[in-house]
């Protein structure tokens, strides 16, 4: 897609600072850093978000993301690493082609994420996950 900006740093129009790039996938620093080692991971063909992914796909990028981890743990020794996936404005998704933060992170760095925990009873989430169930292809 023309006006995608992950779509024009895979096709090279605008610079990125690359780490990683095989056949499917790219990672590259954020120029949005929360600690240093911050990347995105990206899959090369435009798809919105998860739903659009096929299996080679998500195991494409979960694989590159898998290894760009290990280097990160390697160069920076973190304390922790957080894997960070939006889909939908409502889930805080800003660039709409699929890609996962990986955050190096470090107590007190000052990035957080959280919810309200609504501790459903079983019997509620017996009937989520049977509703799940159902709706697997």
């Amino acid at each position: 897609m023309s006006d995608c900006v992950f779509c024009q740093i895979v096709a090279g129009r605008i610079p990125s600072t690359k780490v990683h790039e095989d056949e499917l996938t790219l990672a590259f620093m954020d120029i949005g850093e929360v600690n240093p080692g911050h990347m995105l991971v990206a899959v090369k063909p435009h798809v919105e978000n998860i739903y659009g992914l096929d299996e080679t796909l998500a195991a494409a990028v979960f694989r590159t993301a898998a290894r760009v981890a290990r280097a990160a743990q390697k160069a920076y020794a973190p304390e922790g690493l957080t894997l960070y996936q939006a889909n939908g404005v409502a889930a805080g998704q800003t660039v709409f082609h699929f890609h996962l933060h990986l955050v190096p992170r470090y107590a007190h760095d000052g990035m957080r994420l959280s919810w309200p925990a609504k501790n459903p009873p079983r019997a509620q989430l017996e009937a989520n996950a049977a509703r799940l169930r159902a709706a697997l292809d």
